[in-house]
C-alpha cells in the first residue's frame, strides 16, 4: 500500500512539471519571467532585448524540452541566450555575438570553435564555409596555424564541423614515371610551362614545376618524374609524359645546348673523355693549350662527377651505353654552345653532366693587409788629412781617406790644385764637378779647414760626424675577387731592367748586353676554393719587393730586397688570418784607420773613421676572404668600398666642399649610371605562433 502512494505521488509531479504554451504576442520579457519560474533557471536580459513572442504547443512539455523551446523562440526572434557565470543565462541580441564569450550548451546557443586543418588550406575553406554560416556567425582563417574559427549556433556548429571532416581529406595520391628516352628536367619544364599556366622553373628550383595543381618533381638519379596530386590529374600526367617519352625516342641524333656560366672550350675536353673520344686540347691559365687528361678541369663541379664517376674507360664512367665511337661532341665557339651528336639516351645523360656543370659559380673576395715596419739607426764620425808639397819634380804628399765618410777630401784638394795650376782645362771641369757632387751627398755635419804651410807645402783636413734615426710604415692592401676556383692576381709595382749577359761582336768592337724585366713592388696570387660549410681553402703567393740600390759606387747593377709567402690555408667566411711574419734586426759597424796611429790613445781618433748602421724590420701580412654569392653581396661590397674611397676624396677637398665629389661627377659623367648604394635590410623573420590545440 505505501509503494503504491509513492508512484501516485511520483506521477502526479511527473504530470506537474509538464506545461501546455498558449501565448499570442505575449511580451517578451514576461515570457523569460515564466520560463525562469518553470525551469528553476537564472535569466540576465541585456537592455536592449524588447518586443512580443508567439509560442503555441500542442501537447505538455518537459522542463528540458520547454527549455529547448524558449531557446528556439528566441532565436526566431533575433535573440540569443549566452552562458554566464554561477550557472546564470544572458538573453541579449544576436547581433555582435560572435564577438561575445561562448561556451557549449544546446543546439540554439551561441558557440566558438577552433578546426586544424590537416590537408586543404584554411583560406580556401573559409571561402567554401561562410555561406554555410547564419547571418549572426562569424568565419575566419588563421593562416599561420591552418585553422578555422567558427562562431555561430550549435547546431550550425555541428553541421560545420561534419562538412569540415568530409573536405579535409587527403585525396592526392603519389606516382612515379620512368623515362627511357626524354631527360626528367626537360619533360619537367615542358609540363610546367604547358598552357602557359603559372608553375615553377624546373631549371632553377631544383626539378619541381606545379600544373593543374598536381605537382611534378624532376628525379635526376633515375630520369623518372614524380607526380603528386588529384588521382584524375595525375593520371593524365602521366599519360601526357609516357607520350613524351615515346616520341623521344625517335628523335634527331644531334643536340646543340647553349651554356648559361660554363665556358664551352674548358668543358668540351671533360665530355669527350666521358664518351671514349680524343679530348681536345684545353687552354690553361697560362695561356698554352694541353690535354685535359694532364690538366685538372678548373670547374670543381666537373672534377667531383669525374672522381665520383670513376676514372676508367668510358664505358665504366658512362655506363655500357656510352661506348667509344657512338658519340661525338664539338662546340661552337661563337654562341658558346656544345653540339653532341649521338642516340637520344647517350645525349640525355651528357646534357645532365652538362646541366650540373653549367651553374653559376660562387666569387670570393681577398683582402690583405701588408704591414711593414722599419726602423733605422746610423752614427758615423771620420776625420780625413791630406799634406803635400808643391815644388820639386817629387812631391811628397801625406793623406787618409774612408769610404765611409763625406765628402772625399782627395776630390776636393784635386779640384783646388786644378783651379790654381790648371784653369779651364777638361781634368779641372771634371775635378770641380766630382768634387761638386761629393759635397752634396754629405750628410750630418761637415767641418774642413786648408791651407799653406811656407811656401813648398799645402794641409787641409776635413771633420765628418752623422747621427741618423729613420722610421717607415708601409700599409698595403691589396684586394682582388675572382670566381671560386679561379686563378687571380694583382701586381702595383714597377718593371725593372736586370742585366742578364754581356757579350762582344766576333770582332770584339760591338758590345751589347741583354735585359731581363723583372717585377718589383707587391704582388699577389690567389685561388680560392669554397668548401662544404662555408670555409675556403686558399692557395696563395704574397711577395713584397723593392730597390735596395746599386751593388757598388763602380757597378749599376741593382739589389732587390725581397720578401716572398707562399702557402696553402683554410680561413672561414669574412675571417681574419695572420700568414706569417717576419722580425729581422741587423746591426753592423765599420773602423777604417790608419795602422798604429789610429791605435794611439787620444790622437788615434785623428787616423780613423768609425760608422754604425742597425737595421730592425718587422712585417705582417694579414688575409681576410669572403664569399660573394648574391648579387646583394657583390652590391654591398662596392657600397662599401665606394664610400671609403669618398669620404678621403672629401677629407681631401675640405669641410667647404660640395655634398657631390669629383668620384661622383666621374661615375655620373663617365659611367652614366648613380654611384652604388647599400641594398635595403631584410626585415627580422616574424616568431612562429603558438600550436593550436588538437581537433576534437
Amino acid at each position: 500500500m505505501r509503494r503504491a502512494i509513492i508512484a501516485a505521488l511520483l506521477l502526479a509531479g511527473a504530470a506537474q512539471a509538464q506545461q501546455t504554451i498558449n501565448l499570442r504576442d505575449a511580451d517578451v520579457r514576461a515570457y523569460i519571467q515564466d520560463v525562469s519560474r518553470a525551469t528553476g533557471r537564472t535569466f540576465i536580459i541585456d537592455p536592449r532585448v524588447q518586443g512580443k513572442v508567439s509560442v503555441v504547443s500542442e501537447r505538455p512539455l518537459g522542463r528540458e524540452a520547454y527549455f529547448e523551446l524558449f531557446l528556439s523562440t528566441l532565436r526566431s526572434n533575433g535573440l540569443i541566450v549566452v552562458p554566464a557565470a554561477g550557472g546564470a543565462f544572458r538573453v541579449q541580441p544576436a547581433d555582435g555575438a560572435a564577438t561575445q564569450p561562448s561556451a557549449g550548451g544546446g543546439r540554439d546557443r551561441f558557440v566558438t570553435q577552433v578546426f586544424r586543418l590537416d590537408s586543404i588550406d584554411a583560406a580556401s575553406a573559409v571561402d567554401s564555409l561562410r555561406p554555410l554560416v547564419s547571418r549572426e556567425g562569424q568565419v575566419t582563417a588563421n593562416r599561420s596555424g591552418n585553422a578555422v574559427i567558427v562562431a555561430d549556433y550549435a547546431d550550425n556548429v555541428a553541421r560545420i564541423r561534419n562538412l569540415i571532416n568530409q573536405i579535409d581529406r587527403n585525396r592526392e595520391t603519389n606516382r612515379v614515371v620512368p623515362l627511357k628516352n626524354a631527360g626528367a628536367r626537360e619533360i619537367a619544364q615542358a609540363l610546367g610551362q604547358l598552357g602557359g599556366g603559372p608553375g615553377g622553373d624546373p631549371g632553377a628550383g631544383g626539378g619541381a614545376a606545379t600544373r593543374g595543381g598536381v605537382s611534378i618533381v624532376a628525379v635526376d638519379s633515375s630520369n623518372a618524374i614524380a607526380l603528386r596530386g588529384e588521382a584524375g590529374a595525375v593520371q593524365r600526367l602521366a599519360d601526357t609524359i609516357a607520350d613524351l617519352d615515346r616520341r623521344a625516342a625517335a628523335g634527331a641524333d644531334v643536340r646543340v645546348i647553349f651554356l648559361n656560366h660554363a665556358d664551352a672550350e674548358k668543358l668540351l675536353p671533360v665530355l669527350q673523355q666521358l664518351v671514349g673520344q680524343q679530348p681536345t686540347a684545353a687552354p690553361t691559365s697560362g695561356g698554352t693549350s694541353q690535354s685535359t687528361a694532364q690538366q685538372p678541369f678548373g670547374d670543381r663541379a666537373a672534377t667531383n662527377i669525374v672522381a665520383s664517376q670513376g676514372a676508367g674507360p668510358a664505358t665504366q664512367i658512362a655506363g655500357a651505353t656510352i661506348g667509344r665511337g657512338q658519340a661525338v661532341i664539338a662546340r661552337y665557339e661563337g654562341a658558346n654552345a656544345i653540339i653532341i651528336s649521338a642516340p637520344a639516351d647517350v645525349q640525355r645523360q651528357l646534357g645532365e653532366v652538362i646541366r650540373q656543370l653549367d651553374t653559376r659559380r660562387e666569387q670570393v673576395l681577398v683582402e690583405a693587409i701588408i704591414v711593414e715596419i722599419s726602423d733605422v739607426a746610423a752614427k758615423r764620425l771620420g776625420v780625413q788629412f791630406l799634406l803635400t808639397g808643391t815644388g820639386g819634380s817629387a812631391i811628397p804628399f801625406s793623406v787618409t781617406n774612408y769610404s765611409n765618410t763625406a765628402p772625399n777630401l782627395l776630390t776636393v784638394a784635386g779640384a783646388v790644385a786644378g783651379e790654381k795650376y790648371d784653369p779651364g782645362s777638361d781634368t779641372t771641369t771634371a775635378l770641380r764637378d766630382a768634387a761638386l757632387q761629393s759635397l752634396l751627398g754629405a750628410t750630418g755635419g761637415t767641418f774642413g779647414l786648408g791651407g799653406k804651410l811656407g811656401n813648398n807645402a799645402i794641409f787641409g783636413f776635413v771633420i765628418n760626424a752623422v747621427k741618423a734615426d729613420t722610421a717607415s710604415n708601409i700599409l698595403s692592401t691589396p684586394s682582388i675577387m675572382t670566381l671560386d676556383n679561379q686563378q687571380a692576381k694583382i701586381l702595383v709595382g714597377q718593371e725593372v731592367p736586370i742585366s742578364t749577359g754581356e757579350a762582344l761582336s766576333n770582332n770584339f768592337d760591338n758590345a751589347f748586353r741583354t735585359i731581363q724585366r723583372q717585377n718589383v713592388g707587391i704582388q699577389l696570387d690567389v685561388r680560392p676554393q669554397i668548401n662544404a660549410g662555408g670555409t675556403i681553402k686558399l692557395q696563395l703567393r704574397q711577395e713584397v719587393s723593392s730597390i735596395a740600390g746599386p751593388v757598388s759606387s763602380t757597378s749599376s747593377e741593382l739589389i732587390l730586397n725581397k720578401r716572398e709567402l707562399s702557402t696553402t690555408v683554410t680561413v672561414d667566411d669574412g675571417q681574419i688570418i695572420a700568414l706569417g711574419g717576419l722580425i729581422d734586426e741587423n746591426e753592423r759597424r765599420t773602423i777604417e784607420k790608419v795602422p798604429l796611429l789610429g791605435d794611439i790613445p787620444g790622437l788615434g781618433v785623428l787616423f780613423r773613421s768609425k760608422s754604425r748602421n742597425k737595421t730592425k724590420t718587422n712585417l705582417m701580412v694579414f688575409i681576410r676572404p669572403t664569399i660573394v654569392r648574391t648579387a646583394s653581396d657583390a652590391q654591398r661590397l662596392a657600397a662599401e668600398r665606394y664610400e671609403y674611397m669618398r669620404g678621403a676624396d672629401a677629407a681631401r677637398t675640405g669641410p667647404n666642399a660640395s655634398d657631390t665629389t669629383s668620384l661622383d661627377v666621374l661615375v655620373n659623367d663617365y659611367l652614366r649610371t648613380v654611384p652604388p648604394q647599400m641594398p635595403p635590410r631584410m626585415p627580422p623573420p616574424a616568431p612562429l605562433p603558438a600550436p593550436l590545440p588538437p581537433r576534437k
